[in-house]
């Protein structure tokens, strides 16, 4: 991204985000692409749990989101939206922030957070300053570049456009006519609304405190589990080498091995395709010119297996799933109550993404009612959330309870689902039935 500073000194206001907060961007997004700095694709490979942790969170904040509005022409525009609101908040998720930005008519834009620039905030973190980037690379080197600046303050809503013309990716370059790209040649240098109140886009963040540069840019959904998923990802690439170095081999003399001329008139070896990965010829001397060793080596991949198990159990809980969203639920034994409060931990988290996405929807719908002339219309943003995290468990247990009664269900099957048991130590669990008196 262009430096910061660059920015600032082309809007003449300074961004309320650090250049250490854009590196930590760069890195969320190389982590979710399964590309972080510790991935070499030899020794460590990626599990790709950044993808799975947004996925998680989004799939539950959006199935239990129930959202319209009343104006039905206007219904249909935030309808199309919503249509790809799954997969760009997950980059939401993972970036710590996105904005949504309706561009007149049915057109909209999701930008992700490497797109935009940050300048100035209310005092509830409502993002009221911005810079879109938009950049059109020519080769290599040169690109041109725009910023589109949204500013609002007690004048209304204003928007200005420039151009820069740059032979070095790293800096803005130098400012030329909006006309030298042509889908920029209509966008006005600039205009005013003074009549606007609000931001003419949606600012969605992430609810998790920004210790990274103490600004309300959003902090990524597994910010705080990145080292805990390089370990995660260095134990899987253990698990990887414990199966490959482990396969069985026969070790056996060249000699042994029946040689074959290839159709250059090369000498190779004549073992069968499929049997390649299992003979070594080893160039060894023996009595036995038949030489044979078998090798076959114990795998330890309980252990690290368990030892990974560790790592995600660790992320669950640090990222605020609930265990056995991305572990294996049956590796470690949990308790009834263990799992109630994974539960409420998720729940909280999910509660707060939905509030937050909640605000940005209903700015992003008055964004599509002003470029729509519909802002006077009367109409009603309706957005509701159900709470299946909890309600969901409690009255699965309650129909449980009730095959129990019913005889549909044992009483051991019962305390192994609900008190995470298996079924033999949950019937060697069971209290002992009360002895009838003759």
């Amino acid at each position: 991204m262009i430096p910061v500073k660059d920015i600032g000194a082309a809007i003449g206001k300074e961004p309320a985000i650090s250049s250490q907060m854009i590196k930590c961007i760069s890195e969320w997004d190389k982590m979710l692409k399964g590309e972080a700095d510790w991935i070499d694709h030899d020794a460590i490979h990626s599990l790709r749990l950044e993808s799975g942790i947004v996925s998680e969170f989004v799939n539950i904040a959006l199935n239990e989101m129930d959202t319209k509005v009343s104006n039905d022409k206007l219904n249909e525009l935030y309808q199309t939206v919503l249509e790809t609101l799954n997969e760009n908040l997950q980059s939401g998720l993972a970036l710590g922030s996105m904005i949504i930005k309706p561009l007149g008519g049915n057109a909209f834009q999701y930008v992700t957070a490497d797109s935009f620039v940050p300048v100035e905030f209310d005092s509830k973190g409502r993002l009221i300053k911005v810079v879109f980037l938009d950049t059109k690379p020519i080769n290599d080197t040169k690109c041109y570049r725009r910023l589109e600046y949204h500013s609002l303050d007690k004048d209304g809503l204003t928007i200005t456009n420039t151009a820069y013309e740059c032979n070095d990716r790293n800096s803005l370059g130098t400012e030329v006519n909006l006309k030298v790209i042509e889908e920029w040649r209509g966008l006005p240098p600039y205009i005013n609304y003074p009549l606007m109140n609000r931001p003419d886009f949606g600012y969605y963040r992430n609810p998790i405190k920004n210790d990274i540069d103490g600004s309300f840019c959003g902090v990524s959904i597994f910010d705080s589990a990145k080292q805990l998923i390089k370990q995660a990802d260095i134990q899987y690439g253990r698990l990887l080498w414990e199966f490959e170095s482990g396969e069985r081999a026969i070790h056996t003399s060249i000699e042994a091995i029946k040689k074959n001329l290839a159709d250059n008139g090369q000498i190779v070896e004549g073992v069968a395709k499929l049997n390649k990965r299992l003979y070594r010829g080893l160039n060894i001397e023996s009595k036995d010119k038949q030489f044979f060793d078998d090798f076959t080596p114990e795998f330890r991949d309980e252990n690290i297996i368990n030892g990974l198990c560790y790592h995600e159990r660790k992320i669950e809980f640090n990222v605020g799933l609930a265990y056995g969203d991305i572990s294996d639920p049956s590796v470690i034994e949990k308790t009834a109550t263990e799992v109630i409060v994974a539960k409420k931990r998720k729940y909280n988290m999910v509660t707060a993404i939905q509030k937050n996405l909640k605000d940005c929807l209903e700015d992003m719908v008055y964004a599509l009612a002003f470029y729509n002339g519909l802002t006077q219309t009367g109409y009603e943003f309706i957005c509701n959330f159900k709470d299946s995290i909890l309600v969901d468990e409690e009255t699965e247990r309650k129909e449980d309870r009730q095959d129990l009664a019913a005889g549909i269900m044992r009483p051991e099957e019962y305390r192994a689902k609900w008190y995470g048991e298996t079924e033999e130590q949950a019937a060697e669990r069971l209290p002992s039935p009360a002895l009838t008196e003759e």
